[in-house]
């Protein structure tokens, strides 16, 4: 008897150093890496800006599939936040990027009970480390998706915060600040509806466009609640790409005056 192929994850989606966007992205991560050391004089805050642009190209990618030009200029974008205000709290952005990945539907998977396990897991780092928006993200996710339903990383949200980021206080949140409320301000071009033509990673099918239109719209919620809940520094990779994306939509005119 022919035994049905396992599911695939729907969250893993791993370089492809085919595709020139992808070896843009590890090498501006890098470039990230040094010059956060230069600027910041510490490896740990180093990696943190790495990280931010890297997470802010992966974001973008979710958010924009048919456009990596976006994707390349969200990474300088928090390249520059991350070493001005100093790089936020990582799990944030990667409880955002799982989030986004599942709505969006990129990969064409529905979720398995091992992704539904991440993101609870994600969740609840997300909370614990104080980014509750990023943690509400990664928890709804699957509640948005309705090939993914499942409850269960929804109880990560209810993890007590355990950890404070004291670095964010005074003006080291005011780059992360000015790019989430500049994010925010472009909602109406970055949330219209557009075409989407890209093709799902493992599934014989094109990404569908009202499920990348739900990403940019939660996408817009979790920093709108980042805003007004703290943590936003760890949001300054969403932000970056929502930024980048809403600022080519309003280029090409998706909001008519």
């Amino acid at each position: 008897m022919n035994k049905a192929p396992a599911p695939q994850p729907a969250l893993a989606r791993p370089l492809d150093f085919s595709f020139s966007s992808n070896r843009i992205a590890a090498a501006g991560m890098v470039g990230a890496v040094l010059l956060g050391r230069a600027v910041r004089g510490d490896w740990w805050q180093a990696l943190g800006v790495g990280g931010a642009a890297f997470s802010a190209w992966a974001i973008a990618r979710e958010l924009d599939p048919d456009c990596a030009q976006t994707a390349n200029a969200a990474l300088p974008v928090a390249a520059a936040a991350a070493l001005i205000g100093g790089p936020g709290n990582p799990l944030a952005a990667f409880a955002a990027l799982s989030g986004l990945r599942l709505i969006a539907g990129t990969t064409g998977e529905d979720a398995t009970p091992v992704d539904h396990q991440g993101l609870l897991v994600q969740s609840a780092l997300a909370a614990a480390t104080g980014n509750r928006s990023a943690a509400l993200l990664a928890s709804a996710a699957p509640l948005l998706t309705p090939g993914s339903h499942s409850w269960l990383p929804a109880l990560g949200v209810l993890m007590p915060r355990l950890w404070r980021d004291h670095a964010a206080a005074g003006l080291t949140t005011v780059p992360a600040a000015l790019l989430g409320l500049g994010a925010v301000a472009l909602t109406p071009a970055f949330t219209a509806p557009e075409p989407v033509s890209s093709p799902c990673d493992r599934a014989p099918r094109t990404v569908k466009a009202q499920e990348v239109q739900r990403a940019r719209q939660a996408a817009v919620v979790s920093l709108v609640l980042g805003l007004g809940g703290g943590g936003v520094r760890g949001l300054v990779p969403l932000a970056a790409a929502v930024v980048t994306v809403g600022l080519r939509r309003v280029r090409q005119g998706a909001v008519k005056p």
